[in-house]
């Protein structure tokens, strides 16, 4: 079973590589061929062949089951001919909401759709809406509150799922999918509408609405006691496992001490929960709840405790929101339970190859997300380490002694064999991790959790003291976390690696927590160096590299020669909390082991070439700043090594040339000129070729450059100027910089239309 199991882990895996589908038929046939094959095998004696068919025939279950998922799911498409169209349906809200700067978004259940000549079946079942305050300039009002298992009438706009694309970065269309939310859209106000929104029932009744309901009253109920308090948002997190509110600048600090899977409800933190309530619950059986009834005798001990601590469990992982970290511990402890039940032994292999069955079967994509891979690996890497033990357990003389060798060892084991998944993942290994999660699993598990969960069910005024005193637990323990952060070598940051150098860092992980009596088990170090020492890819001596990213509308390009690192523009921002340095720029770069930048340009003020500015400054070590910004600019105060840009200005690195070819010194001093107008033009030369820059520059600034500097505007890659817009890239512009590639940087179906149709095809016929 365990073999086959491993299969259809792997067919899962390798259909998630696939850039296409089979067909539903062929799917079908691959699946019911899988499983003949296994009813076939089911005759033969165990042995190589019989191992080998098995897993072959649970790689291909796998492939063909993750495939009709995709196929289902992917059949649940929005037509392009009503996206971004007024529609009106009848639904009801679906999870808890995510309230922001200026709305509130939700998951929405569609139940009718009003709108004339549009079917019900041409929507998918569930859209990820936004309702945004003031989004129309005739609507004044304010989002009203959305609860869960509210039933509302709403016109609504929507689009087909996207995502950026960008390496290392999150893959939200992807996450879409595996959510089944295939359409993302927006709440319409506008007041001159003839359909308004308005809330049509206060509850309609499910299971599941039932349950995400509970899940908002509780968030209200945290809230209302911990608004005001820092880490108010890590106990909600604790409680009903919506992390949202929880601030970057405290996850940067978590990630980096190693106890960031604490900060949500965990295998471990469920395992705690159900172990407590189960040891409570067979303390009250044992002594018949304090009657004369003599429960035990009619129920043992053990199997009342274990039937009581799946429920538990079954109860808080619904309040966690099913995650898969959650799923995990849930059908791993359900398992034992039954195993109790039915007088049989489980092993621990059996119990979490088992688990790991359940978790595939029913979400297929869940192999695309960290958390089922650290979840299922430290488990895995436990149960391995376990086998060295025994023997030295048994010689620690006391209970408690034998129970904190056992606690070592299993740190020891997560903290060693994750190494390698741990830079594959996310770049970067915690160097205090174990000392932090040290005090930190007891705290958070034993102390801070019980608390939350009882500060949330029982009546007030006690419910706010514990609330409050597990809060300041956390305060403390964030004071304890900032002195570690603080550390010089908090956090060794390496390159993700290559599949060869993961393999080799894994195999010497295994190697070292190989049982006693294996040989040379220091090896095991060896192996594993090779992903600590790699260093960044660069471009060779007489090469130059150009990086543009995906930041929607927006301008951020990476040019890297052999020693040195410039960013042209940072992104835009998208809201308070996240801007495209934050989403975009700053995982490529800890993605590439890349640490500083000799250099970030920031063309000109707006939003789009400058909104990721803050963030990268705090979150990278610059070396020099160029910008055409207001010396008294937020920007320019956090700038490091702040020049402005002028024409004239010139620097070499590694045989490349960098010119700035506008703006003129002149037009600093003159307020007619717009942000625009005054971008910063940067041309990038290396042998033959070169890199145009030119920003957001206009019509009356490229008339400038042909008139004042054309000799030096020739160029083989130009960013289009001003992202396509009708206002740049005149014909003799394009004919003087005769480049042979151009790159709009514009955001998928941006409300301008850029690039316009007219300048893009003026760039098609000129051959570019």
């Amino acid at each position: 079973m365990r073999v086959a199991i491993f299969g259809f882990a792997t067919g899962v895996c390798y259909l998630q590589t696939r850039a296409s589908l089979w067909s539903v038929f062929v799917l079908f046939l691959a699946l019911g061929a899988a499983l003949l094959l296994a009813l076939w095998l089911r005759k033969w004696t165990l042995d190589k062949r019989k191992i080998a068919g098995l897993f072959l025939a649970g790689a291909l279950a796998g492939f063909a089951w993750a495939g009709l998922f995709a196929q289902a799911y992917l059949a649940q498409a929005l037509p392009p001919e009503l996206e971004d169209k007024n529609l009106t349906l009848i639904g009801t809200v679906a999870t808890l909401p995510n309230r922001f700067e200026h709305g509130v978004g939700f998951h929405f259940d569609v139940e009718k759709v009003l709108t004339p000549g549009v079917a019900r079946s041409a929507l998918p079942d569930r859209l990820a809406l936004a309702w945004y305050a003031g989004y129309h300039k005739r609507d004044t009002s304010a989002v009203p509150e959305v609860r869960p298992g509210e039933r509302w009438q709403l016109t609504v706009r929507l689009r087909r799922p996207h995502g950026n694309a960008n390496p290392y970065g999150f893959d939200y269309e992807a996450w879409l999918l595996g959510q089944k939310l295939r359409a993302t859209g927006s709440v319409r106000s506008d007041s001159k509408l003839t359909n308004k929104n308005r809330r049509l029932a206060e509850f309609a009744p499910g299971v599941g609405n039932w349950i995400e309901r509970q899940r908002y009253e509780l968030r209200q109920r945290l809230q209302s006691t911990l608004s005001q308090q820092r880490y108010g948002n890590v106990i909600v997190a604790l409680v009903i496992g919506d992390q949202r509110g929880i601030g970057q600048d405290d996850w940067d600090v978590f990630h980096r001490t190693g106890i960031g899977h604490l900060m949500s409800i965990s295998g471990l933190h469920i395992t705690m929960i159900a172990g407590l309530v189960a040891a409570l619950f067979m303390a009250l059986w044992r002594r018949s709840f304090f009657t004369k009834t003599q429960l035990p005798l009619l129920l043992p001990v053990q199997k009342a405790g274990a039937l009581v601590g799946a429920l538990a469990a079954l109860g808080y992982v619904l309040l966690a929101g099913f995650g898969i970290p959650a799923q995990r511990t849930l059908y791993m402890l359900s398992i034992v339970a039954v195993a109790l039940w039915s007088g049989r032994l489980a092993k621990g292999s059996h119990v979490l190859c088992v688990a790991l069955g359940l978790v595939l079967v029913l979400d297929p994509w869940a192999v695309l997300w960290p958390g089922f891979w650290l979840s299922f690996g430290a488990v895995g890497l436990i149960l391995y380490a376990a086998a060295d033990t025994g023997s030295g357990a048994g010689r620690t003389g006391s209970a408690w002694r034998e129970g904190l060798h056992l606690a070592v060892r299993a740190q020891y084991a997560i903290t060693l064999g994750l190494v390698s998944l741990t830079m594959l993942l996310f770049g970067q290994v915690s160097l205090v991790g174990p000392l932090a999660n040290a005090l930190a699993i007891p705290l958070i598990g034993f102390f801070v959790t019980p608390l939350a969960l009882l500060g949330s069910v029982l009546p007030a005024p006690l419910s706010d003291w514990l609330l409050l005193l597990a809060h300041q637990l956390v305060a403390w323990l964030a004071v304890f976390l900032e002195w570690l952060n603080s550390w010089q070598g908090a956090v060794w940051q390496a390159p993700r690696p290559s599949w060869g150098l993961f393999s080799l860092a894994l195999l010497g992980g295994f190697w070292l927590l190989a049982p006693r009596g294996w040989p040379a088990r220091w090896l095991g170090l060896v192996l594993c160096l090779p992903l600590f020492l790699s260093a960044p890819a660069r471009p060779e001596k007489g090469e130059l590299w150009m990086t543009a990213f995906d930041v929607g509308q927006g301008t951020a390009v990476l040019i890297e020669t052999a020693q040195h690192r410039l960013l042209y523009d940072t992104g835009p921002a998208y809201s308070q909390q996240s801007d495209a340095a934050g989403r975009v720029l700053l995982p490529y770069l800890k993605g590439r082991g890349i640490r500083a930048l000799d250099a970030v340009v920031i063309s000109h003020h707006d939003n789009d070439h400058s909104g990721g500015a803050l963030t990268l400054f705090s979150n990278i070590q610059v070396a020099q700043t160029w910008s055409s910004l207001p010396l008294d600019s937020s920007l320019v105060q956090a700038a490091p090594g702040h020049r402005r840009c002028m024409d004239g200005q010139r620097w070499v690195w590694d045989g490349a040339v960098f010119e700035m070819l506008q703006p003129a010194p002149v037009s600093y001093a003159s307020s007619k000129w717009k942000s625009n107008d005054r971008s910063c033009t940067l041309k990038v030369t290396l042998g033959e070729h070169a890199i145009l820059l030119p920003g957001d520059i206009g019509r009356v600034q490229e008339i400038e450059l042909l008139e004042n500097a054309p000799q030096r505007l020739p160029a083989t890659v130009l960013l289009a100027p001003h992202h396509g817009s009708g206002t740049s890239s005149t014909p003799d512009f394009l004919a003087k910089v005769a480049p042979s590639l151009a790159i709009f940087q514009v955001g998928h179906r941006n409300r301008y239309r850029l690039p316009q149709a007219d300048v893009y095809a003026r760039y098609e016929k000129m051959g570019i």
